[in-house]
C-alpha cells in the first residue's frame, strides 16, 4: 500500500561499526536521552524503538544495535536483512575504527539484496567530546564525500548531532521506501488502468 501521511511507517535502522565506538551509547542517547559511562559489549544485537515525525510522516524506527566484535561479524550480518537504513559509526579517537568503515560498509552492501549503491546511509564520528582526537574532520568528510554519504560529528555523551543524524537517515529511508512503493504501485496498476480506460462507456 502506498504510504500517506496519516499512516505510521515502520523503518528498520541498523547501527554497525567496530567494537567500542559507542553504538549503544548513541542509541540510548537518541531513544532515552541518557548516557551511561559503564561499558558492556553488545553480544549479537539488541533492538530499541522510537517514534518520530519526519516531513509530517509518523515513523516508528526499529533500531538494531549490533556487536562490533570480529567474532560476531557473521552473526551480525544476518541482522542486515530487511534494513531500510544503515548507520556506520566510528570513534574519532580510534583510527582503526575509522579504517574499518570500508569493510563494514562493503559487508553490509553485499548482504543487501538487491545491492544498492545509493542505499540510505549516514556516518557518525563519535566521541568528539574527548581531547585525544586521531581522525580529523577533513579526513572523515573526504571519505564520506567520495561515497556520497552524509557525515556527522557526534557526541553520545553531550548529545551533539545525534538526533540530526538519526533524522537524516530516517528521511533518506522514508524517501526510498516511498519510491519503492510508488514503483510497485505503478507496475501493479498499469494493466488495470489500461483496462479501466478501455472499459469506460462512451459519454
Amino acid at each position: 500500500p502506498f504510504m500517506n501521511s496519516s499512516k505510521k511507517v515502520d523503518l528498520k535502522i541498523i547501527i554497525i561499526g567496530a567494537l567500542g565506538v559507542g553504538k549503544t551509547s548513541l542509541l540510548h542517547q537518541f531513544v532515552h536521552k541518557t548516557f551511561h559511562e559503564d561499558y558492556r559489549t553488545t553480544l549479537g544485537a539488541s533492538i530499541l524503538s522510537k517514534h518520530i515525525m519526519v516531513d509530517n510522516t509518523p515513523l516508528k524506527l526499529q533500531i538494531w544495535d549490533t556487536g562490533g566484535q570480529e567474532r560476531f561479524r557473521s552473526m551480525v550480518s544476518t541482522f542486515y536483512k530487511g534494513s531500510d537504513g544503515c548507520m556506520l559509526a566510528f570513534d574519532v579517537t580510534d583510527p582503526e575504527s575509522f579504517e574499518s568503515l570500508d569493510d563494514w560498509r562493503e559487508d553490509f552492501l553485499e548482504k543487501i539484496i538487491p545491492t544498492e549503491q545509493g542505499f540510505p546511509m549516514v556516518v557518525l564520528g563519535n566521541k568528539i567530546d574527548l581531547n585525544e582526537r586521531q581522525v580529523s574532520k577533513e579526513t572523515a568528510s573526504f571519505w564520506c564525500k567520495e561515497k556520497d554519504i552524509p557525515y556527522f560529528e557526534v557526541s553520545a555523551k553531550n548529545d551533539v548531532n545525534v538526533v540530526q543524524a538519526f533524522e537524516t537517515l530516517a528521511r533518506q529511508a522514508l524517501s526510498r521506501r516511498n519510491q519503492l512503493a510508488h514503483t510497485q504501485i505503478s507496475q501493479e496498476n498499469k494493466p488495470r488502468l489500461d483496462a479501466v480506460i478501455r472499459d469506460q462507456p462512451e459519454l
